[in-house]
């Protein structure tokens, strides 16, 4: 390319930046309608595309943790008119349980902003004898490989193994596809414990009919505000979290990327955007894109490192 040419180009992307966005901003999430994925990207949708006077499309394409949905987002152009809601199912589990992932989290993409951590508590079935989490250790460590615990994703598998190593103790694996399945079975007691996140399981904890015992934040939650986080609990070890940020495809404009950071961190400073977001289970925390991608790489080290002591299986 000679020297007309790349100044030709240089100026047809300043110009592009400068007008961005001027047409619609898809917003994938990899999630199907209903959970706590698919409301918080379209509460966050609808709030960029107030601020940035176009609309903002949410589109579901659910399937494999998000991992097909991630996959995809690697291959569209970097314009910044396609961008991604990716918990960390995507962007650390589906690699760090896989041989052959489909994609590298730290270089497929372009992180954008932080945009909260999912509220996950740890609750017993109300048979169990147990008010505190050290008292559930305690009768975990007299009743050895009696208790069942529940798991409805990747996440909730690596919460078990690091409470289990942190605390000394031995429970049955019980596998669901999802923590929809796995509440009726936790409720009637076939399973005495499980990580749980989405809201029905708190309805289920005022009414009695589960024990809270510590929920995976680093501040207690105004959904439960009695209950303690679970380093207060006693399980500070307990490092495995929970979180979600908008990515982009690989090699986006810098301007672009500045701008839609700026533009979601002023969602998520919104009163009205983070009472929202508390509605379904989030705590509303931007960050820079340098942050985000700081966050994705500390994950995903944390993972593997925990997945090669627990010798799980890859896929």
């Amino acid at each position: 390319m000679n020297l007309a040419a790349l100044a030709l180009a240089f100026l047809v992307h300043a110009a592009s930046a400068q007008t961005y966005p001027s047409k619609p901003i898809r917003f994938i999430v990899g999630f199907p309608p209903g959970g706590s994925a698919d409301p918080t990207t379209r509460i966050i949708g609808a709030a960029l595309a107030e601020q940035l006077a176009q609309p903002v499309v949410v589109d579901n394409r659910p399937g494999a943790d998000s991992a097909i949905a991630a996959e995809q987002v690697t291959r569209i152009a970097p314009d910044g008119y396609t961008i991604m809601f990716a918990s960390n199912s995507a962007m650390t589990a589906a690699v760090a349980l896989r041989k052959n992932p489909a994609y590298d989290p730290l270089t497929d993409f372009t992180p954008i902003s932080l945009v909260g951590r999912a509220t996950v508590f740890f609750y017993v079935h109300p048979d169990v004898p147990a008010k505190t989490l050290a008292e559930f250790v305690a009768h975990a460590r007299a009743h050895p490989g009696t208790l069942n615990y529940g798991t409805g994703n990747p996440l909730s598998i690596l919460y078990n193994v690091q409470l289990m190593n942190a605390m000394g103790i031995s429970m049955v694996h019980v596998p669901y596809k999802g923590e929809g399945p796995l509440n009726p079975d936790l409720l009637a007691g076939r399973v005495q414990s499980s990580f749980l996140s989405t809201l029905s399981a708190i309805s289920n904890a005022k009414e009695g009919r589960l024990r809270p015992l510590a929920v995976l934040l680093e501040t207690r939650s105004p959904l439960l505000p009695e209950v303690p986080t679970i380093a207060e609990a006693g399980a500070p070890q307990v490092t495995v979290r929970q979180w979600a940020g908008v990515f982009g495809p690989p090699k986006m404009p810098r301007e672009i990327v500045e701008r839609l950071n700026k533009e979601v961190n002023a969602a998520l400073r919104r009163a009205e955007v983070r009472e929202k977001l508390q509605s379904y289970g989030y705590a509303a925390e931007g960050s820079t894109p340098q942050r985000l991608a700081e966050i994705n790489r500390d994950d995903l080290a944390l993972w593997r490192r925990l997945i090669k002591e627990a010798a799980l299986p890859l896929e």
